[in-house]
């Protein structure tokens, strides 16, 4: 928001510099982001008049003007194409000094004697280019320092404003705000109501009361057209950034600016019936005040006569319906629109104006009549004509009303470490414009209309902070106990899971939550995806349903930047549309890695290779090990598209599905325009932080056993069903059981493979007998050969 400082003071009255007032709104939470003069450093400029303008004798492009300098009569070379008998224009004297220290003296151009320069706005710093001489009101006092008649000692500063405070989008606003920090006067202007001289109205219908609960109108005819907007009102539309358009526009953007309520005014005449305040419907079209065409639809609130859409409600103007030279009858329009009616609207159309960037943020509901009538009173000033009645359509109830906040000075006190007393809180909420009731422990306050930003007792508090200057506050640590957190034996930290990521070699990827639909579809996952009403962009425009496709799109990122070993996993929420219709999304904490390249980095001690499942799944086993339990089962499977089938797994505990592992589907990779393996799992992180609780056992001081057996097995068969009928089978007995080798080939069947296994047999009250243990094996191989259909080798 950029403003002028005397424009505020005729809000507020302050005597502080421009530096100290930008001081205090940046201490008070407003912050400052630039500080400019109103024009270039010049002096000796005055108003100034042709009275002849005739050409010059050797130059075609220039004339010799006679200039009345309200001390006598100049004669002066000028070349600008506007130069005319009767204008009034900005005349540097003899002896005058232009900003970068250029100084007007006495010259000669081609031979006709020249006695100081008309000025344009561009060589005032008054604009950034110009075509002529800068046109003063004919009014405009001869030979009046121009400085002292533009009132140009002036500053303009420019609020960063955050997007909670839209009630300092406005002239007023600020004024407020500077009267608490700077404990000085609100001038309130009264705006007077414009009583009635045309009796012309005009039928307005809300049909979605919800979307636009207040629409104020007003008609105005009779306007002239060739009105000029006044000098005082062009300079502070300037210093506000505005470029002035003519009165009809002029008037509606200074009202927006003084008093923060965005306005639109129709052409009366090309209206047909009345306004219909509505949803577009699908295929409807509008050409904007821009030229473009906007693509309507049922998301959208839009301003209609009968004929078809007139204007993007809280956006732009159509264009079909504008003011231009010839326009004497017109509608003004005021409404309050639902924030979240408005929010990115825009920003579909590639469009930011000052309304949506108000009604996106909320406007004072209550505040439409007041700029009709401000709105009315300055047209009819400037344009002349009749105005109507006031036209209100309204629906009450869908009206947002500001709910009161308990305040409580024990409250205050405590949250800011203060020794405040109800005399420094009351002036301070007063003058922010709250309306306070006392009780036995505070107040009861009602925040005005334009502050959104109000809800809880702790916003109220920061208020209070920042009017009253963080700078008086005392410097206090905080105190209180901090109770010591009770980590749950039975879970692994999330903490903990990271950790052992990193010492497996992976790095953490930290990816938006906010991801484009075509990326989950490549990974045939974007069937559930949750779409965002308000999306941050166009390749943002769902919420994630894995994590797989965030990891991919960073692994071929780091590939493209020649990384060829990458190991990167994350740790967050996914989530999934409900089944219930308007519900929220279901969210799920899940553990996501990605990895490609050699198996091991490059080294001396062992030749490179190519990583495979079993590296990746070794990784994976690290990380399920900290559950002390070994009860997750790899189960092959075909069933996820963007898979190898024949390299992946399902992931179960108890017969549960928690996740899945396996190489990336070559297909799926080429979406991604990925060129190499890529291995893959994601689990849910819940099933993977369970664990079982530690607990002693006696270590046996007797001899192990340690046996081999090549069984045959079916090729379908895998290790978990292995190792699970020969540990129900040896019992307690059972220390240990592995697989150290697997062959197929020469001597065993196509469907069938050899696995070597040993089995390590202990007990902690004896030595084992070789009877015992024979017995065991025997009984092993026996359900073995029953359970699974395996068999010797050999046999």
């Amino acid at each position: 928001m950029r403003f002028s400082v005397n424009w505020l003071k005729e809000w507020v009255k302050i005597s502080d510099t421009a530096e100290q007032l930008g001081e205090q709104l940046t201490m008070a939470g407003l912050e400052v982001d630039a500080t400019e003069a109103a024009a270039a450093d010049f002096s000796d400029i005055i108003v100034g008049k042709i009275l002849k303008a005739g050409p010059h004798p050797d130059a075609d492009k220039l004339q010799v003007c006679e200039v009345d300098s309200g001390s006598g009569v100049l004669q002066i070379v000028c070349g600008a194409p506007n130069a005319r008998a009767g204008l009034i224009a900005p005349l540097a004297i003899v002896g005058a000094v232009l900003s970068g220290d250029f100084k007007i003296k006495k010259a000669a151009l081609r031979g006709v004697e020249s006695n100081g320069m008309l000025c344009s706005s561009k060589e005032l710093g008054l604009a950034e280019d110009a075509d002529g001489l800068m046109e003063l009101p004919a009014d405009a006092p001869i030979g009046t320092d121009l400085r002292e008649y533009l009132r140009l000692d002036d500053t303009l500063l420019e609020l960063d404003l955050t997007p909670n405070r839209a009630d300092c989008l406005s002239i007023r606003g600020i004024a407020r705000d500077v009267s608490a920090v700077c404990d000085a006067d609100f001038i309130d202007h009264e705006i007077p109501a414009v009583a009635a001289t045309s009796g012309r109205v005009i039928d307005v219908q809300l049909e979605d009361s919800a979307a636009c609960p207040r629409y104020i109108g007003r008609v105005i005819e009779g306007l002239d057209p060739q009105a000029e907007t006044p000098i005082w009102m062009i300079e502070k539309l300037r210093r506000s950034g505005v470029r002035s358009l003519g009165p009809l526009v002029d008037v509606t953007n200074y009202v927006l600016l003084e008093l923060g309520q965005p306005m639109h005014a129709f052409d009366l005449d090309k209206i047909a019936g009345g306004i219909i305040v509505r949803r577009a419907e699908a295929g409807e079209k509008l050409t904007l005040l821009d030229g473009s065409e906007a693509e309507l639809d049922a998301d959208l609130l839009i301003i209609a006569d009968h004929n078809g859409p007139l204007a993007l409600a809280g956006i732009m103007g159509g264009e079909a319906s504008a003011c231009d030279d010839n326009t004497s009858n017109i509608l003004l329009e005021s409404a309050f629109f639902d924030p979240a009616v408005i929010m990115g609207k825009s920003r579909r159309f590639g469009l930011h104006t000052d309304s949506s960037h108000r009604f996106e943020r909320g406007v004072d509901p209550g505040g439409q009549e007041e700029a009709i009538e401000r709105a009315t009173g300055l047209l009819l000033e400037i344009c002349g004509g009749k105005s109507g009645p006031v036209i209100v359509a309204e629906s009450v109830d869908d009206i947002p009303v500001r709910k009161s906040v308990s305040l409580r000075l024990a409250r205050i006190n405590k949250v800011l470490g203060s020794s405040l007393v109800a005399d420094d809180v009351e002036p301070i909420l007063q003058r922010l414009g709250f309306a306070i009731e006392t009780t036995a422990e505070g107040w009861v306050i009602q925040a005005p209309g334009t502050r959104f930003d109000i809800e809880i007792e702790e916003d109220l508090i920061e208020e209070i902070a920042r009017v009253y200057g963080y700078n008086k506050l005392p410097t206090r640590m905080p105190t209180g106990r901090i109770p010591t957190p009770v980590l749950p034996e039975r879970e692994i930290t999330l903490r903990r899971i990271r950790q052992s990521m990193v010492a497996n070699g992976y790095t953490e990827a930290v990816n938006y939550s906010f991801v484009e639909h075509k990326i989950l579809n490549a990974c045939d996952q974007g069937e559930r995806a949750y779409a965002l009403a308000n999306p941050l962009s166009a390749d943002m425009d769902v919420m994630r349903t894995n994590l797989l496709a965030g990891l991919l799109v960073s692994l071929d990122s780091n590939q493209r930047r020649q990384r060829e070993r990458i190991r990167l996993f994350e740790l967050g929420n996914v989530f999934a549309a409900s089944e219930e219709q308007g519900a929220a999304p279901v969210q799920t904490l899940r553990l996501a890695a990605v990895a490609s390249g050699s198996a091991v980095p490059e080294q001396w001690a062992e030749k490179s290779r190519s990583m495979d499942f079993f590296d990746l799944k070794g990784d994976l086993q690290r990380v399920l090990a900290l559950r002390g339990q070994d009860d997750v089962e790899f189960i092959a499977t075909a069933e996820h598209s963007w898979l190898h089938p024949g390299q992946s797994a399902k992931l179960l505990v108890n017969g549960e599905a928690i996740g899945w592992i396996g190489a990336i589907h070559p297909q799926t990779l080429k979406q991604f325009g990925i060129r190499n393996d890529v291995f893959a799992y994601e689990l849910n992180v819940e099933a993977a932080q369970k664990r079982e609780l530690p607990f002693a056992k006696d270590i046996s001081r007797y001899p192990a056993i340690r046996r081999d057996l090549a069984m045959v097995v079916p090729e379908t068969v895998s290790f978990n069903e292995l190792i699970g009928v020969i540990q129900s089978t040896a019992g307690d007995l059972l220390a240990d059981c592995r697989v150290f080798d697997v062959y197929q080939g020469e001597g065993v069947e196509k469907t069938c493979k050899s696995l070597a296994i040993s089995l390590i047999l202990q007990d902690v009250s004896s030595t084992l007998k070789d009877e015992t243990v024979d017995s065991i094996i025997s009984d092993v191989i026996s359900a073995l050969e029953a359970q699974l259909g395996a068999r010797l080798r050999g046999k």
